[in-house]
């Protein structure tokens, strides 16, 4: 809203001759309160994810390398035991520290190797080293209660595992975009009066990219309004100064500002909305309760 305002304010520049109505400021306030709505149609677990794993994936994985270590464990003891009673005690006394020793290499491997995994599932890692280790590790076996052989790791972990960039796979990704969908069906069943009739387009198009790289539709430059570009510069801001995201630390208002930069030298924001949001320094204005028109 303080972006809208000090758009409606902007005496020089593209936008001008751009006044807003106290009806369309409206529109794009109650736009704003929906643009979100549509994520009560994605699973929780998907916009919550914060690791590559689900919570319930690592704790197997951390099972399974316990499992190991008391298998491994279990058999240095036997080990041991065929010794004592196959060569006596004082044969088994001398091989001592190299029971120890292997015993405790081995438990030094797993460790390292569970290490590895738990930093292969952090969002952002060099892809092709980590896949290598990955790799390592899910092509080595072990024998489970059931006395079946089987990898470290499961098809579908390594594959969540090299994710390539930030905690979801592609289709996770398509259920967190589908929200703009759901927003945009849900607010289009309400009978908007005429002067608000819009708002389900421009809440719908927060997401779009004027380079046409944005979703659902891909729209460009042309096709997406004023108000949406507006709301999708407040959107990214907000997305990334938030402290409440389980899924991604809070971003400073310096480094956000500067991602929002990027944003606009790759084609994906509107230059001069951008320029009127840092010159009317309307990221000041990030947590101020809007006027309620």
């Amino acid at each position: 809203m303080a972006l809208a305002e000090a758009v409606d304010r902007a005496d020089s520049g593209p936008y001008a001759g751009l006044r807003f109505t106290r009806e369309q400021m409206r529109e794009i306030r109650y736009a704003s309160l929906l643009h979100d709505f549509g994520k009560v149609g994605v699973r929780e677990e998907v916009l919550v994810k914060a690791k590559k794993l689900y919570p319930a994936q690592r704790e197997l994985i951390r099972q399974r390398f316990q499992f190991i270590r008391k298998a491994v464990e279990a058999e240095t003891l036997r080990s041991q035991l065929d010794c004592v009673l196959a060569k006596g005690r004082e044969e088994f006394l001398k091989q001592l520290p190299e029971f120890d020793g292997r015993l405790a290499e081995r438990l030094k491997t797993l460790d390292e190797e569970l290490q590895a995994i738990v930093e292969a599932n952090e969002p952002s890692l060099d892809r092709e080293s980590v896949c290598e280790k990955l790799m390592e590790i899910a092509a080595q076996q072990y024998t489970d209660e059931d006395g079946q052989r089987r990898n470290l790791l499961t098809d579908d972990e390594v594959r969540l595992l090299s994710i390539p960039k930030g905690s979801l796979d592609e289709k996770e990704r398509l259920q967190i975009e589908s929200h703009v969908v759901h927003t945009f069906n849900f607010l289009q069943q309400i009978p908007w009066t005429r002067e608000l009739q819009n708002l389900p387009a421009i809440a719908r198009s927060h997401h779009e990219k004027l380079n046409g790289s944005g979703y659902p539709h891909r729209l460009a430059a042309p096709d997406i309004p004023v108000q949406a570009r507006i709301m999708t510069i407040s959107d990214i801001f907000d997305a990334l100064g938030a402290s409440d995201r389980p899924y991604k630390r809070a971003v400073t208002l310096d480094h956000s500002l500067e991602i929002l930069e990027s944003l606009v030298k790759t084609g994906e924001l509107d230059p001069e909305l951008f320029h009127v949001f840092l010159d009317c320094k309307v990221y000041e204005r990030w947590k101020v309760e809007a006027f309620p028109y």
